[in-house]
């Protein structure tokens, strides 16, 4: 019966994606025929139905669509110029300095949107022609691109922290938020590390030195932009306001931003933004709702036991049990998108990263960390296809300069997961966590 359990649960979730039901309706109806092995119909119906309510119904789950509505405000504010014209300034001088200020940007643009999909679309787009004409390959510059725009998806605010708050039981999210900074920098630091080895290695040309008055205009014009961070994480640690509460402010922050002072946005186009927030919005907890259905039919079918009972009988050492886990996480993220493979494997390995004394909030982020380098890949991962196509390089041709990128990227995983104190540093010294 136990196997039967996994094989209807995750056979049927895969055979619906190959034909191509949405992952959101193929998480549902999956749930639905594994609870109907040992519930009629109408009892099962009003299980999953139960779930997706109930799941829904939290009050942490109000930060996804402010956070999702001051993302979009910010991607049509003006953003992205500004904070790449600082990111000149800040890595000028170094090997492959447009390399280095795309990451940068993608750093600060990420977080500030909390989207790696507008990352790179709105740095990419604007730093591809620049770096061409600057005698870059381009498909170096995509690879750069790529690799670097879901950075801000460990950097806060993040709706994946909040995703994986719900879905995990309640892990503070002001903790996730303060835990993604220092993974967040290490992973941006480490791709500059890459990207100025290759650049030195090719000869690309070191941007000229700015003048003072250029750092002090492009820092000035940019601290606007930054101070929403600072307002953040500020107010949560001084205990302000809620994380919840803080995606209410930073709208209102972004609409004075974007509409008053740097005026790219007008009052007319905010339907439109109010409009694609809400799909996005609607997209996102329709994928909640189902999966809460999905990790009760997991719990039900004893599945998340089950795989710790086939870890544990490869090995007992849990610097082996967190390897393997880190492996099957990128091989999910190589097939899966982050919301949906966060939602359903974090009910599976976070009982056993738990059992073997791995905190929730560090391993929170290694699982996003793991599913940051998925988006990077091919065959469905969003950032590859963004990024492949602001730059107007096929997909085939930056395969094989993402491939210094992915190392880097997996040795920085190991190392945050092997060395909690990177995780967990920020929330013991400023929460006392």
């Amino acid at each position: 019966m136990d196997w039967q359990v996994i094989l209807t649960l995750f056979g049927s979730f895969a055979v619906m994606l190959v034909i191509g039901i949405p992952v959101s309706y193929a998480i549902g109806l999956s749930s639905l025929a594994t609870i109907l092995l040992s519930l009629p119909l109408d009892p099962a119906i009003t299980v999953v139905s139960q779930k997706m309510a109930s799941g829904l119904d939290s009050f942490s789950l109000l930060a996804i669509p402010f956070f999702i509505l001051a993302g979009n405000i910010m991607n049509q504010g003006g953003i992205a110029l500004r904070l790449i014209n600082f990111a000149k300034v800040l890595g000028g001088r170094l090997p492959g300095s447009l390399a280095h200020c795309n990451v940068l940007a993608n750093m600060m643009f990420g977080s500030i949107s909390g989207s790696a999909v507008a990352a790179a679309a709105a740095v990419g787009g604007t730093m591809a022609p620049i770096q061409k004409k600057e005698g870059y390959d381009e498909s170096f510059s995509a690879a750069v691109n790529i690799a670097s725009c879901p950075t801000g998806l460990l950097i806060p605010p993040s709706n994946t922290f909040i995703v994986y708050s719900l879905v995990s039981g309640g892990t503070s999210i002001a903790a996730l938020f303060l835990a993604g900074y220092l993974p967040g920098i290490l992973m941006g630091g480490s791709l500059m590390l890459m990207a100025g080895y290759l650049a030195k290695r090719r000869g690309y040309p070191v941007s000229e030195k700015p003048t003072v008055a250029m750092f002090i205009h492009c820092t000035l014009d940019a601290v606007p932009s930054l101070f929403l961070i600072f307002i953040i994480i500020g107010g949560i640690i001084a205990g302000i306001f809620t994380a919840t509460e803080a995606s209410a402010v930073a709208v209102v922050y972004t609409l004075i931003l974007a509409v008053g002072i740097y005026r790219e946005v007008k009052i007319c186009d905010l339907p439109k933004i109010i409009l694609e927030s809400a799909v996005t919005t609607s997209i996102v907890l329709l994928l909640v709702g189902t999966s809460m259905g999905m990790s009760w039919a997991m719990a039900n079918g004893d599945i998340p036991y089950m795989i710790s009972d086939a870890l544990n009988a490869v090995s007992q050492n849990p610097l082996v049990i967190m390897f393997m886990i880190n492996i099957i996480l990128l091989v999910v993220g190589v097939f899966m998108d982050m919301t949906p493979a966060l939602l359903i494997f974090t009910p599976i390995f976070l009982p056993i990263a738990s059992d073997i004394g791995i905190d929730p909030v560090h391993f929170g982020i290694i699982m996003t960390f793991n599913l940051c380098i998925g988006i990077c890949t091919p065959p469905v991962g969003s950032a590859l296809f963004i990024g492949c196509s602001v730059s107007k390089v096929a997909i085939d041709k930056v395969i094989k300069p993402m491939l210094p990128f992915y190392a880097v990227l997996v040795v920085a995983l190991m190392l945050v997961t092997f060395i909690p104190q990177i995780s967990l540093f920020l929330p013991h010294e400023l929460l006392g966590y």
